[in-house]
């Protein structure tokens, strides 16, 4: 696993499906290719005699990938029918197949907060081969506090503004929203709350651009280092409410100590 302590000060360049749901989203964004982002992975669901991509996730080491801790939980989760796709482009196409062994949810997932520690790692049955197109990401240092505005990236293959699925990788550009004013606007829906241990990123007052549907577990980049996971939110690009990841920063110790 690579730390950058220098990280994200020099780089000034989503989440729920329905209202207040987690989320499992690229919306306003553009096509791009595994090669800029050989960091992540689909997760791809077995259900009704059929595979089908879910969620995101992030390569964190050749035998484990990092999520979100909604994606590995409920009444029909079973770590057998859970896989990863790395190395390609497109969903459902293409890449190499690895299978879930087991998950490592957060200890304190929706304790603070409904979604408060919405992080999980998971360890993979083989490892990954490290190529062009699959490579291992970097984590931000445990306690960084990433700036208000600076600008952060989704991608994923979740919702476009087609809402549908993509077939190809998505990517997007934001920027991190201070979180007490993040706080004070969710408040107004009287639903799930906004914790310091999460990242709130979009539009502000503009809207348009969000991870969507099937992004969760996904990454928040800045400068290609991974400060989030997309995590949950109010519907998809919604001007007032920003999307919500979990902030990486406030369980990089976490990561390193059950991610082997």
């Amino acid at each position: 696993m690579v730390f950058n302590m220098s990280l994200l000060p020099l780089v000034v360049l989503l989440f729920a499906g329905c209202a207040l749901a987690s989320s499992n989203r690229i919306f306003g964004g553009e096509e791009t290719t595994i090669e800029k982002y050989p960091y992540i992975v689909q997760v791809e669901m077995y259900h009704s005699g059929t595979w089908n991509q879910g969620c995101g996730a992030n390569i964190i080491l050749r035998d484990w990938v990092l999520s979100a801790a909604h994606c590995f939980e409920g009444r029909y989760y079973r770590p057998e029918f859970n896989r990863i796709r790395a190395g390609t482009t497109y969903r459902h196409q293409g890449g190499f197949i690895h299978y879930v062994d087991f998950e490592r949810n957060h200890p304190e997932y929706g304790v603070l907060a409904t979604y408060d520690a919405d992080i999980s790692v998971v360890k993979l049955t083989t490892p990954l081969v490290w190529s062009p197109t699959i490579q291992k990401g970097t984590i931000v240092p445990q306690g960084y506090v990433l700036p208000d505005n600076t600008p952060v990236v989704h991608a994923g293959w979740g919702y476009t503004a087609s809402w549908r699925p993509s077939t190809v990788l998505q990517h997007v550009e934001i920027y991190k929203i201070n979180n007490s004013l993040c706080t004070e606007r969710y408040k107004e829906l009287l639903g799930p709350s906004v914790s310091p241990n999460m990242i709130c990123a979009g539009l502000l007052d503009i809207g348009g651009r969000d991870a969507c549907q099937r992004d969760s577990g996904g990454p928040l980049y800045a400068g290609n280092v991974i400060v989030g996971i997309v995590s949950w939110g109010y519907e998809c690009a919604d001007a007032r409410y920003p999307g919500i990841s979990t902030k990486v920063s406030s369980y990089t110790n976490w990561i390193i100590q059950n991610a082997r």
